[in-house]
């Protein structure tokens, strides 16, 4: 009777034994993407207007993103690397270093989602010219190529990149140099055309 007791009790203990392990275990690459399917979308596909796509960004942009987010919730201001928000601050500190690594590589390896954004056709038209000459350089492939870690573009929802760019005219946010040069030299028509340019990346 002894045996058949201390057996159930080592049973009982090696059941609780995993199911602690289960409950302190980091949740999965998966899981952790998915708390960001509330407003991000399905598999980081963004139903808009002015939020955007995940699904295919680069690793490295994801995660300096989330973690400019989270130098700004802890008091730093644009210049020192972080990233304005109006929630995300608030939502990135809730992860870990660790955590935002593992999204990033999981989004990262998903395809490049382009939305099926409205858009002004001409305005698109014109802005292929202006994306040629200021553009092109550091936004490859029509603003789609993830790799050059410069963010995507294409196919982005227009009202999020507007809200962006007057982000980084207005100063509220800072621009990288090289695009601070291009952007000063741009007319407002220039920005917007452009803009929708890549909007209507599909």
């Amino acid at each position: 009777m002894g045996c058949k007791k201390n057996a159930l009790a080592a049973l009982i203990g090696s059941v609780c034994m995993a199911c602690a392990a289960q409950v302190l275990a980091e949740p999965s690459a998966k899981m952790l993407a998915d708390t960001c399917a509330g407003c991000h979308g399905t598999n980081g596909q963004s139903v808009g207007p002015a939020i955007p796509n995940l699904a295919g960004m680069s690793e490295s942009y994801f995660v300096d993103s989330m973690k400019g987010y989270k130098k700004l919730e802890k008091g730093a201001t644009h210049g020192e690397d972080a990233r304005p928000a109006t929630i995300m601050n608030r939502i990135a500190k809730g992860y870990s270093d660790a955590q935002i690594d593992a999204m990033g590589a999981y989004f990262a390896a998903m395809p490049v989602y382009k939305a099926n954004v409205p858009h002004d056709a001409a305005k698109a038209k014109a802005g292929a010219a202006v994306y040629d000459k200021a553009c092109a350089k550091c936004h490859d492939e029509g603003g789609s190529l993830a790799s050059d870690d410069a963010g995507i573009l294409a196919g982005q929802w227009l009202p999020w990149l507007e809200y962006s760019m007057a982000d980084f005219k207005s100063g509220h946010r800072e621009m990288p140099k090289k695009m601070k040069k291009q952007v000063d030299a741009l007319s407002d028509a220039e920005l917007t055309d452009v803009l929708h340019y890549f909007a209507s990346q599909k």
